[in-house]
């Protein structure tokens, strides 16, 4: 029985019943949309309030930039540093700085006023807001699989996370958590074959190249599906007629209303 965020109805199917036996189907249709450091267009990204956003819109999945504290706490933030995000002046590696001390710094007033008491979330804050109602895309950036494992089976989310990570960490999480989701970028199209032999994955996540319609037809004859980070807007119609099962933006608005128009024109 497939597991269905909120009750939702869908009307299609997969070919992956082992991928379908776990993800709910998407919510737009035919494609998975994921917010890219959540739905953060005027809101400061990778912040519960960007996705809460992306919750909000409906998404599928928000993506998650997981990082260590210098006391052991998963957070997500995307860059190494925290320079680029306070206006104050303030500058050092996410690594540097306690849970608190990060959760201390102003990272939303860049973007208004509005936002100053946005905080740099603790992964365990983000699973508290997404349990049951969206599903995580995690790029792993300096994390350690365990920590994270502990927390998605404590929110009961581990078979509702896709893992963003190395082939070396995708090996080692098959071994310690088989209900995850290992989501290889499989590189170029001729290294399509080397990533589905030795990952066996059931969904890839390459970054925009210049792909075939038999690439897509390869991974979908695994029984697997492959989302794909977008290039901006211009990208979105090109990755729809190869059929992509999802595509990964920072404008999960308009991608929507736009997937809408796409299929008014069919």
């Amino acid at each position: 029985m497939r597991k269905i965020f909120l009750g939702l109805l869908v009307t299609i199917e997969f070919s992956s019943s082992s991928l379908a036996a776990t993800l709910p189907l998407p919510r737009n249709g035919s494609l998975y949309i994921v917010a890219h450091r959540g739905a953060h267009q005027g809101i400061p990204e990778n912040t519960l309030a960007a996705y809460q956003r992306a919750i909000d819109l409906g998404c599928d999945f928000v993506e998650v930039d997981l990082r260590t504290t210098l006391d052991g706490e998963i957070v997500s933030i995307h860059n190494s540093t925290v320079d680029a995000y306070c206006i104050d002046g303030t500058t050092g590696e996410v690594s540097e700085f306690t849970l608190k001390e990060l959760q201390a710094l102003d990272i939303g007033s860049r973007i208004g006023a509005e936002w100053k008491d946005e905080q740099i979330p603790s992964l365990r804050e983000i699973l508290s807001i997404c349990q049951n109602k969206i599903g995580l895309y995690i790029d792993l950036k300096r994390a350690e699989i365990e920590p994270v494992v502990a927390l998605l089976r404590e929110f009961d989310m581990a078979d509702h996370a896709l893992w963003y990570a190395s082939f070396e960490e995708l090996d080692r999480l098959g071994e310690i958590c088989p209900e995850c989701i290992p989501m290889p970028d499989p590189g170029p199209e001729e290294e399509l074959e080397k990533c589905l032999a030795e990952l066996n994955p059931k969904v890839l996540a390459p970054v925009y190249r210049s792909y075939s319609k038999g690439f897509i037809d390869r991974i979908h004859e695994v029984d697997a599906i492959v989302i794909i980070d977008d290039r901006g807007k211009e990208s979105w119609d090109s990755i729809l007629e190869l059929g992509f099962d999802g595509i990964q933006t920072d404008f999960p608005e308009e991608l929507m209303k736009h997937l809408k128009e796409w299929k008014r024109k069919e």
